[in-house]
């Protein structure tokens, strides 16, 4: 947001903030977050680069092609072991799993 809009809104008495502020999450929460997705945009370049389909990971984990989906986009009620498992089980290194954390986007 450019900053004269950003004074115009607070001058009308609104609130500038993002969703940590708007959630009030904890840092810690923010940061889990952020590796969580950083972790899933990995899982799909990895995959894309194997040339796999969803479906034909799902197999090769022994899952579902839409739990496959839902790692890929991050889904709350993925645990980030399973990223990470799955990660690895393309052909991942820890390294990989290192620098995708590591390269988190803002």
């Amino acid at each position: 947001m450019d900053i004269a809009k950003r004074q115009r809104l607070e001058a009308s008495g609104w609130s500038v903030g993002d969703a940590a502020d708007f959630l009030e999450l904890l840092p810690e929460e923010v940061a889990f977050i952020e590796m969580k997705l950083s972790l899933s945009r990995y899982l799909k370049e990895l995959r894309l680069k194997n040339q796999l389909s969803q479906a034909n990971l799902a197999k090769k984990i022994n899952s579902s092609q839409s739990r496959v989906a839902k790692m890929e986009a991050g889904d709350p009620s993925v645990s980030l072991d399973l990223i990470v498992k799955t990660i690895l089980a393309v052909g991942g290194t820890r390294e990989d799993v290192a620098i995708a954390i590591s390269s988190i986007q803002s």
